[in-house]
């Protein structure tokens, strides 16, 4: 798997990551540095840990499993793609207006964003077991990548509103799909 199919999964990937912390920069209009590093830090370490695991979890079966390797690829990156969109559309239609401060504030409510948000993440390590991409530098991207959107989503959230949040999801999702037809034309045409 080449530097920018894996660049565009984490950066589909980041996606959530970065919606929740522009919803976290607006429930908290006086979020700032300090909220911005923990946010980063958070989504950024569950992010690149996910994968990691469903790498492992995938390596255990792949050898069976490699005849059906961008089949694999194609659906679960659709799925999640699609999943991404469908939950920020539903956003869309329902935007209601609540206090949001109790739910994201402190450390246990970011660190069940993180796992809430990287949850996708394992799926596509699975898919990385699959297509025997190297982890070590699919996950040092995907981290990295998560900790900068989610870092400027706080600011962005502080700064912007809600201006961003579903679209933001809405274009992960589809750069997640996008990769995952890659994958299977890659595959099985080309």
């Amino acid at each position: 798997m080449g530097f920018l199919t894996l660049f565009l999964i984490a950066l589909g990937l980041a996606m959530d990551a970065f919606a929740v912390s522009v919803s976290n920069g607006i429930c908290h209009r006086n979020a700032g540095g300090r909220q911005a590093l923990a946010a980063g830090l958070t989504f950024g370490l569950f992010q690149a840990g996910m994968p990691l695991l469903g790498y492992f979890a995938g390596s255990t079966i792949s050898g069976a499993m490699e005849a059906l390797d961008h089949w694999i690829a194609l659906i679960l990156l659709s799925f999640i793609g699609v999943n991404m969109i469908k939950e920020a559309v539903k956003e869309l239609r329902r935007p209601e207006e609540r206090d949001c401060r109790k739910e994201t504030g402190g450390l246990k409510a970011l660190l069940l964003q993180g796992v809430a948000t990287s949850i996708d993440a394992f799926a596509v390590g699975v898919g990385f077991a699959f297509l025997n991409t190297n982890i070590f530098t699919a996950v040092a991207l995907i981290g990295i990548i998560t900790f900068c959107t989610s870092f400027a989503g706080v600011f962005v959230g502080k700064k912007f509103g809600s201006l961003f949040k579903q679209k933001a999801e809405i274009f992960g999702g589809c750069i997640l799909i996008f990769i995952g037809v890659k994958i299977f034309l890659e595959h099985t045409v080309f």
